[in-house]
């Protein structure tokens, strides 16, 4: 828990140089999440709108010294996600964004995270450089691209059963035309 109190501690202090937050607030932050994880801190200080999302990517970007990107909107590889478990992805809060020259990015919650490079290494075999994002906004993404929207799986199954309904006219079709042809032979 050390690592977490000096996240925060750090983190904190970082928002107070960069003006974000006034000097009580961050010695309050300090205290508040003394003993909380990094994740818990992040998704805090963002729901109560202590700190905007640009603010604290920049403070992130800061503390891990790795550029920050921001997923919401982003539209990611088909290719380069599906080489990741779904629940891998979730669990270290990371997405694949893209692949440079072999060089493979990737933003991760947490870029430094010990064994977070091997653990990647076990699914790819590019060089890997990390960006920094928020963990709610990566897990959001993750979520979005694995699960199937309800209205998609709806309008999947009605467009196979629509193709059934057409093939099984066609062959009634085909046989009403064969029944009058053997009518007429007759």
């Amino acid at each position: 828990m050390e690592e977490a109190h000096t996240f925060a501690q750090e983190l904190s202090d970082i928002l107070e140089k960069n003006k974000v937050v006034s000097k009580e607030e961050a010695q309050a932050m300090q205290i508040a999440f003394k003993d909380s994880e990094q994740a818990q801190f992040d998704d805090f200080l963002i729901e109560e709108g202590l700190v905007d999302q640009e603010d604290l990517l920049k403070a992130l970007s800061q503390y891990y010294q790795v550029p920050s990107f921001d997923v919401g909107g982003y539209f990611f590889d088909h290719f380069l996600i599906t080489k990741f478990p779904k629940g891998f992805l979730l669990r270290e809060a990371v997405i694949p964004v893209g692949v440079e020259e072999n060089i493979l990015s990737v933003v991760a919650n947490n870029p430094s995270k010990e064994g977070l490079e091997s653990a990647m290494r076990e699914f790819v075999t590019y060089d890997i450089t990390f960006m920094v994002g928020l963990r709610l906004p990566i897990t959001d993404a993750v979520k979005e691209f694995y699960d199937k929207a309800p209205t998609q799986v709806k309008q999947d199954i009605d467009l196979r059963e629509e193709r059934r309904l057409e093939a099984e006219a066609e062959e009634i079709e085909d046989s009403s035309e064969l029944a009058v042809k053997l009518e007429e032979e007759d």
